[in-house]
């Protein structure tokens, strides 16, 4: 089976970005007079809920639920996520964050390839920007056939909507493309759109449920194995696996 195009999410999958956003987030609570803390043990359960934004209302509902009665509180929580979007696109510009193994090599084998690539994820298109662009360079873009971020759909991952979104703007079946991803969310939303999905699983993920992934890896330094497994082997004949 030829496969046309792969979609990617961002945090945890191309990068291992969850730490950078715990620690934006704590900055942005404390140039905001919070005394809110989110340590790692508490920031994993967090993950549980996708988007920024919400993980903030997520949080007061659970610790602090007084503070939703503010009479500005939709305006002090889009606040406070821009005000950590900030700081947490001043970590990525300084480098402190970068692609995970084998990501950049699949990007550029791919797409020499012909194959198209395509992003899926909750993360702000900011976010994605600052990453990629640093990461890559400013030419990201041309990469990238379609990009589906942040609140481009109503409902965020483990619903189906921004994959959902991508095929309609790649103007592919499901079953012409592959997912990768690193979280149980993730999963659940790539399956429910019908694409077929690989993990790459990180240290804030590794003991999610990923019962419906074709294949699990810790990442992808074994990029050849990746290929195997996908059947990507045949499309892309990269000099140093041919020689």
């Amino acid at each position: 089976m030829t496969i046309k195009a792969i979609i990617f999410d961002v945090d945890g999958t191309l990068a291992d970005t969850e730490e950078a956003h715990r620690l934006a987030f704590n900055k942005a609570f404390a140039e905001n007079a919070l005394d809110w803390n989110w340590d790692v043990a508490l920031y994993d359960q967090l993950l549980s809920v996708t988007g920024g934004k919400e993980r903030i209302r997520h949080y007061v509902a659970s610790h602090c639920p007084a503070f939703a009665q503010r009479a500005d509180y939709d305006a002090f929580v889009k606040h406070l996520h821009q005000v950590k979007t900030g700081h947490y696109n001043a970590l990525l510009e300084n480098g402190n964050v970068p692609l995970r193994p084998g990501i950049r090599q699949l990007i550029d084998e791919a797409g020499s390839a012909g194959i198209l690539l395509a992003i899926a994820t909750t993360t702000t298109p900011e976010n994605v920007a600052t990453l990629l662009a640093t990461a890559i360079g400013q030419d990201w873009r041309s990469r990238f056939a379609s990009l589906g971020c942040g609140d481009i759909v109503p409902r965020k991952k483990p619903a189906p909507d921004i994959y959902h979104w991508v095929l309609n703007d790649l103007g592919l079946a499901a079953a012409d493309c592959i997912a990768l991803e690193d979280s149980s969310n993730g999963l659940r939303a790539s399956l429910a759109a019908g694409v077929r999905t690989w993990i790459t699983r990180n240290d804030y993920t590794r003991n999610q449920d990923f019962t419906g992934a074709a294949g699990v890896f810790d990442d992808l330094a074994n990029l050849g194995a990746f290929y195997r497994q996908t059947g990507l082997e045949q499309q892309i004949a990269a000099p140093a696996r041919r020689s």
